[in-house]
Formats: C-alpha cells, structure tokens, sequence
C-alpha cells in the first residue's frame, strides 16, 4: 500500500510526541493538509494551510529554508504521510506526519481555530 510504504520512511510523532515537541520550545510549522472545506470547518491553532493537493507547489513560499521542522497533520495521518514522504523527496530534511491527525488532536482538546 502507498501509504505504508510513505510511512516507512517517514518520521511519525503522536499527540504525546507533539506535546513534547511544543514543551521543548523547539520552533516548528504545523502545516494542515486537509481539504479547504475540513480547514474552513475548523483546524489547530496556530496552523497553516496547504492541502495536499498543492503542498508540493506551494511549500517553498511557507518554508523556503529545506531544513525547517515541519509537523503535517491530516485527519488521521494517511495524507500526511503522503505529504511528509513528498516534502522528503523535494529535499526538506525534517517533515513529520502527525499519526492520528485532526482525530487525535480533538479528542487531545487540544486548542483550536475556526
């Protein structure tokens, strides 16, 4: 399957493994790679958006420096893996997929925007 051979090589971090990353004071971009309409609805604060769709085209105008932390998340970490495994092979040295995605993060209660 696509997605398990993205996830393969992909760094992957839960909500557990967020928290830490923010505690840390470690700067990163949280970039939401879901559909306009699942961003419109609602999404994490302090998020991005690029759809998968267009990641691709558009990431170097976010993060034009290929070794900024990025932290992708989508609504259960499948796209952004697909996403994470893209930036990978464009040369950014450190995209994360957030396993569980947008699910994890609401049942976290982690803050969000709309």
């Amino acid at each position: 399957m696509l997605v398990n051979d993205a996830k393969s090589r992909v760094r992957q971090i839960d909500i557990g493994g967020y928290r830490a990353l923010v505690n840390s004071g470690e700067k990163f971009t949280l970039i939401d790679v879901r559909e306009d309409s699942e961003w419109q609805a609602a999404h994490a604060r302090g998020a991005i958006h690029l759809g998968k769709g267009i990641i691709e085209r558009d990431i170097e105008t976010v993060a034009p420096d290929k070794s900024t932390k990025l932290v992708l998340y989508c609504g259960g970490g499948y796209r952004s893996a697909l996403a994470a495994d893209a930036l990978m092979k464009m040369g950014y040295t450190d995209p994360i997929s957030l396993d569980g995605g947008w699910r994890a993060w609401l049942a976290a209660g982690l803050p969000l925007e709309s």
